[in-house]
């Protein structure tokens, strides 16, 4: 009986001990009826990936991370009629099943989309996470319209807009019309440039100052894609009344949102995982990853890959893993191919 080669672990340890990751040969999974069996050929690593490894307890079951994922159907179940045998789809998944670091994964219908055939494996697999987290953060908490320049004349502010999510928040931003001011290092201001920034601003310095010197004086909305603590004071001064601070990563300590009070601003946590982990308009996501294709097809967006590892498997997966972990990269980290042990 065919296995489903799956690369997981029993316990988070750190990337550099030789059990941070193992291979491990697993069933191939049975459908429920809303679910399709995807036979996956590229996926990718996200900093949600280490953090749920770091903080893993042990247990004899092994844990599959992965939640970026594109593939080929291989089985539908019973009450699937979107989907067929050998659609091509991408997905993002949920936290509440094992994820994509296998050959053969089980994912509900409501989550995936149609992929175009042509498109490189390493695009696709790139997508889903990121074009999730910045379409919801950008068009359903912060409240900008989404479509093509709907929200031209509205500048938004982007902190960490070289990482993942904010190379597609910058672009999903740019194509609706909004002008886009994000910080990154000077030497990564170039790629904000190519991804729809107008103004990059350098973290190190005042970005209250840097802000008003390229003739913005207030914001209509923030997106905090890094620990919000030392920005939130900059964002209160910055955001206009009634605006949107929205943040993806928590605080380490506690945050005291009088600071935006007396503005009537909005502060918004965004979290792609809630509408699986609690049952909640799940089929948007799918509804939302089959807009992004479109805009990708059409040369809106782009998928921003900076790394590439060719085959998935144990160690292209920690050194993938490694690179993430760094805490300094550019864009997306993805592996494509055929699974090994």
């Amino acid at each position: 009986m065919p296995q489903n080669i799956a690369i997981g672990f029993t316990e988070g340890l750190p990337i550099t001990e030789p059990n941070s990751f193992q291979s491990f040969d697993l069933p191939i999974p049975t459908p429920k009826p809303n679910e399709v069996i995807v036979q996956i050929d590229g996926v990718s690593v996200n900093p949600v990936d280490t953090k749920r490894r770091q903080t893993a307890v042990h247990q004899t079951t092994p844990q599959i991370l992965g939640y970026d994922a594109v593939g080929t159907i291989i089985q539908v179940g019973s009450a699937v009629t979107a989907f067929h045998v050998d659609d091509r789809v991408i997905y993002a998944g949920t936290t509440r099943k094992p994820g994509s670091d296998q050959q053969f994964q089980a994912v509900d219908a409501n989550l995936i989309a149609l992929a175009p055939q042509q498109a490189p494996a390493a695009d696709l697999a790139a997508l889903p996470l990121v074009g999730l987290t910045a379409w919801e953060l950008l068009f359903e908490k912060m409240s900008f319209t989404p479509e093509y320049n709907a929200n031209k004349g509205k500048h938004l502010l982007i902190v960490n807009g070289a990482g993942g999510v904010g190379s597609m928040l910058s672009q999903l931003a740019h194509w609706s019309g909004l002008t886009v001011l994000a910080t990154s290092s000077p030497q990564n201001h170039g790629w904000l440039r190519d991804h729809g920034v107008s103004t990059p601003i350098d973290y190190h310095k005042d970005l209250v100052a840097q802000v008003h010197r390229a003739g913005v004086q207030t914001v209509d909305g923030v997106a905090l894609l890094y620990h919000p603590e030392p920005y939130l004071a900059a964002a209160s001064q910055l955001i206009r009344a009634f605006g949107h601070i929205g943040c993806i990563v928590g605080p380490q300590t506690g945050l005291d949102l009088s600071v935006i009070k007396n503005k009537a601003a909005s502060f918004d946590y965004e979290y792609m995982f809630a509408k699986t982990d609690f049952d909640y308009h799940m089929a948007s996501q799918g509804a939302i990853l089959s807009k992004l294709l479109t805009l990708y097809q059409d040369g809106q967006i782009k998928a921003s890959v900076t790394k590439q590892f060719d085959g998935i498997n144990v160690a292209n997966l920690k050194a993938a893993t490694k690179l993430v972990e760094g805490g300094h990269m550019v864009g997306k980290v993805v592996l494509t191919g055929a699974f090994s042990a």
